[in-house]
């Protein structure tokens, strides 16, 4: 049914945010709004926000934000009428009755369901009578415990032309109902009608609140084909929208933050039984935009199983194609490859739940896949055979609908090619860093010098471009600025900063001088400049960076703002090695993230550097200067 704008603005109107969040966040008040430890996210200081007069929320370490029902629906995996339904009895407000035409629609569901449920009874019933002892011992050779198997209401359809037919039509259920379910095929040439399933272990598909609404069939001959088959669409099952397991997945995916899918039914069953419960099947299709809104009701980042051979790879790639026009802000999907071409169930039997664990903790980000994809086997020699790479993957972000995620994606990309072209043509490293990781990767020296001039450029830059700053805000978060004395000053101002964005909107320069708190107005004219009789707001920063006063373009000026915080993700990086070093235990996977991290910053500083020149020739003392 859908809902009248009206209605919903009525729901929101008595039932404030706050009150309604309240129940899974803890909020406390600050100024005009509340303030609480992330639902979606592991975090120790609040980055979730709630504001009653907008009726809104938002979440900088997870970047998710919206409204009571789209909170409802990402915490509980509801859909949006369901969400709307217990909302509207909780604020007192009535629905719209339902059409005739839909209550008659419904009516005809209803029986559908029936007609379903009487036909797992069947199924479950077969299972354990004589004609089901192959299928028993079919279920017992892939280790399937009774009460599994009493739990998904495993069946089995006879080796029959019209077993379940004869058993449904004895039992008051009409032929046009059971061809409108799906259950039997009426032939083209006017032939009887027979069953669909037939010599097959059955497995009931249920709908989000538990209702059988289609089957899934798997052979028990080595000879039969298909191997598996699923029942048609039907007025209840439409296999593009579904997941299967998704009713058991809910709870336990919205209590762990996670949901993971799997290519066939019994593999979920499988992970299931092992007790990894967020777990759904994917229903033998290619994923479609539907499946995938309907993955990310259950987490924002759901991790697909594939096969680590080439079949499993070639369906990565597809469900990268699927997936990536439809990305949007704090949502994406994760990609584990099983090894030796096992699939989960082979896996957990031979080495346990805590192997499948480990696959999941290696799932690679969907960016990583594409870029893996596109790059691994590219002919990289001449400026041609770049540019086809460089147009390929501009296309391919081009199709991303969201325009932050695809503008992320562009910057992303732009960073990775140049790193990438740079890499390929830089001549080969030197010896003789001071000391060695666990495979023998050198340590490079930490860079010489305090960031302190550069922290306070970062600082005024924030200031002047408010805009720019919010859109990162979740990333400078996580910040650790040290200051000229190595003390929290500038960490305790750029939280300032954060606040400030937080309760006012919309937020620019000026206003910004006039509602920091005073105790940090001296750093404040340092960082940015206050104005005063012949002197103009910002003054300190534009004769640091004259560049400023040519108003360069905001995409320089982001790289560079994003330049600065890559320096200071080096600093932490370098404490953190030095760490490992002193007590024995390095690791060289962060030696090679610094190291890379550090050829990015100098090739990223030399490249700022040459388009500085094409704004205006810098003094020597600015912090572009090569």
């Amino acid at each position: 049914m859908r809902y009248p704008p009206s209605l919903l603005e009525e729901i929101k109107a008595r039932l404030p945010a706050s009150q309604v969040i309240g129940r899974r966040v803890k909020l406390v008040k600050k100024g005009r709004e509340w303030a609480g430890l992330s639902p979606f996210t592991a975090e120790k200081t609040p980055s979730f926000y709630v504001n009653d007069q907008k009726q809104f929320y938002h979440d900088f370490s997870s970047g998710k934000h919206g409204d009571i029902f789209s909170f409802v629906m990402d915490t509980e995996g509801l859909s949006f009428p369901e969400t709307v339904e217990r909302l509207a009895m909780e604020a007192g407000v009535a629905l719209p009755e339902a059409s005739p035409e839909m209550v008659q629609r419904e009516e005809r569901r209803k029986d559908l369901y029936d007609v379903c449920e009487l036909a797992c009874q069947f199924f479950e019933g077969r299972l354990q009578s004589t004609l089901g002892a192959d299928a028993r011992a079919y279920l017992q050779k892939r280790g399937m415990l009774q009460a599994t198997q009493a739990e998904f209401r495993i069946g089995y359809a006879p080796d029959s032309r019209d077993a379940l037919k004869t058993y449904l039509l004895q039992h008051g259920i009409r032929e046009d109902q059971l061809l409108r379910a799906g259950l039997i095929i009426q032939p083209d040439d006017g032939r009887n009608t027979y069953d669909r399933f037939r010599g097959r272990v059955m497995i009931p598909i249920q709908d989000s609140k538990g209702r059988v609404v289609a089957f899934g069939g798997r052979v028990l001959s080595a000879d039969a084909k298909p191997k598996y088959l699923n029942s048609p669409e039907t007025e209840l099952f439409h296999k593009g929208s579904m997941v299967f397991n998704a009713h058991r997945a809910r709870g336990p995916a919205h209590d762990l933050g996670t949901i993971v899918v799997t290519e066939g039914y019994l593999d979920a069953i499988a992970v299931w039984q092992a007790g990894f419960k967020p777990v759904v099947a994917s229903l033998g299709t290619a994923f479609t935009e539907d499946q995938i809104a309907a993955l990310w009701q259950f987490a924002p980042e759901p991790v697909i199983c594939f096969d680590g051979d080439r079949a499993g790879l070639s369906a990565a790639n597809r469900a990268v194609d699927r997936i990536l026009p439809v990305l949007k802000t704090g949502y994406s999907f994760h990609f584990a490859y099983l090894p030796g071409g096992q699939d989960p169930d082979d896996l957990i039997r031979q080495s346990g739940l805590d192997a499948f664990r480990a696959v999941l903790a290696d799932a690679k980000p969907l960016w990583d896949v594409f870029w893996a994809r596109e790059t691994e086997n590219a002919a990289l020699k001449t400026p041609e055979q770049r540019a086809v790479l460089d147009k390929t993957l501009r296309d391919a972000a081009q199709t991303i609908v969201d325009p932050l995620v695809q503008k992320y994606y562009r910057d992303q990309i732009y960073q990775s090619l140049r790193n990438l072209f740079w890499r390929l043509d830089r001549p080969g490293r030197g010896a003789g860093a001071p000391a060695m990781g666990r495979a023998g990767i050198q340590i490079p020296p930490a860079a010489a010098g305090s960031l302190s001039l550069y922290e306070r450029d970062f600082l005024g830059l924030a200031v002047e471009y408010p805009d720019l700053f919010s859109q990162v805000m979740d990333r400078i978060g996580r910040l650790h600025l040290h200051g000229a004395l190595d003390d929290s000053t500038h960490d305790e101002f750029l939280h300032e900063l954060i606040r400030l964005h937080h309760e006012i909107e919309p937020l620019d320069a000026a206003r910004l001088h006039e509602e920091i708190d005073p105790r940090f107005s001296p750093l404040l004219d340092n960082v940015h400049g206050c104005a005063s009789e012949g002197t103009i707001l910002g003054h300190r920063l534009f004769q640091r960076m004259p560049i400023l006063r040519t108003r360069p373009p905001e995409d320089f000026i982001a790289r560079y703002f994003a330049h600065l915080m890559d320096r200071f993700l080096v600093r932490e990086l370098e404490t953190e090695v030095a760490s490992m070093e002193q007590i024995g235990d390095l690791h060289d996977a962060r030696i090679v993230e610094l190291i890379d991290l550090r050829e990015h910053v100098r090739h990223e500083e030399s490249a700022l550097a040459e388009e500085a020149e094409n704004y205006k020739s810098l003094p020597a003392s600015t912090t572009f200067s090569a």
